[in-house]
């Protein structure tokens, strides 16, 4: 599809309706990739929406209304497109509040995504997201790291936190396997969509995994490494900073055929 197309409350968005948001920072959003008309995780974005409405503004706007713009946005569309909603207040961005806010959803339909050439090479820098399990706005500091990242040589960033932890990457989950487990970092993170469905049909298929603290000296020719966000459940990642990793073939294909397990759910 060309271009995009952007909906207000269920309404075709005017400039009057776009120009607040032009530089707000204060929102929260979920993506995700709809094939055939059908999404994976769906239960889960809603949770997303849901918790993140809570925490932001006190307040959720019901499940079932959320549904109802995700639908009529996408019926218009074609049966392949990446989907983001986004829910703001009114009053907007460093104002004031004295009770509850209203909230407005964005719908932004625009072409499917495809995953970028693989494998990565992510480079190591420390940083930590404010209200990490929270997917909101206005984060400045990835894609500087992320173009930092690209300027010394590599492809990707990934973070770590104050311990000296790895945590996750600029957009992306990240995953290991030594061979018995698929490894989760222990750090606060994200938890993405897709790493969540991973992590449910990992487990109804028996799949080993644990979460714990792992260090860039933790890592070495016999760890296999991966990130996964909507766009991909499995992008084999060569190397994080200097050390190379082990092979990503095993790794990759528990991943995607994990994530094939989940059912998709019709808009």
């Amino acid at each position: 599809m060309a271009n995009s197309e952007t909906y207000f409350n269920g309404k075709p968005a005017t400039t009057d309706d776009l120009a607040p948001l032009a530089f707000a920072g204060y929102a929260h959003f979920t993506a995700m990739q709809v094939r055939d008309h059908a999404v994976r995780g769906l239960d889960l974005h809603l949770d997303r929406l849901r918790n993140a409405s809570n925490e932001l503004f006190g307040h959720h706007l019901p499940d079932e209304q959320i549904l109802e713009l995700l639908a009529s946005a996408a019926k218009v569309a074609p049966p392949d497109i990446s989907l983001t909603c986004y829910i703001s207040s009114q009053p907007g961005e460093f104002m004031r509040t004295h009770g509850t806010v209203d909230l407005d959803v964005l719908v932004k339909v625009t072409a499917p995504a495809a995953p970028p050439p693989a494998p990565l090479s992510l480079a190591v820098y420390p940083h930590e997201r404010h209200l990490p399990h929270v997917k909101h706005v206005g984060e400045v500091a990835k894609t500087q790291l992320l173009r930092r990242a690209n300027a010394h040589g590599f492809d990707d960033a990934v973070f770590t936190n104050a311990s000296g932890h790895l945590s996750e990457a600029t957009i992306w989950n990240v995953a290991f396997w030594d061979g018995q487990s698929v490894i989760w970092p222990e750090a606060h993170v994200l938890p993405g969509i897709t790493m969540q469905i991973l992590n449910r049909q990992l487990a109804a298929s028996g799949i080993n995994q644990v979460t714990r603290p792992i260090h860039t000296t933790d890592l070495n020719g016999d760890i296999a490494g991966a990130v996964m966000n909507s766009w991909s459940p499995g992008i084999p990642v060569a190397r994080i900073a200097e050390q190379s990793l082990a092979d990503t073939d095993e790794l990759v294909s528990l991943l995607h055929q994990a994530y094939a397990s989940e059912t998709p759910i019709s808009l």
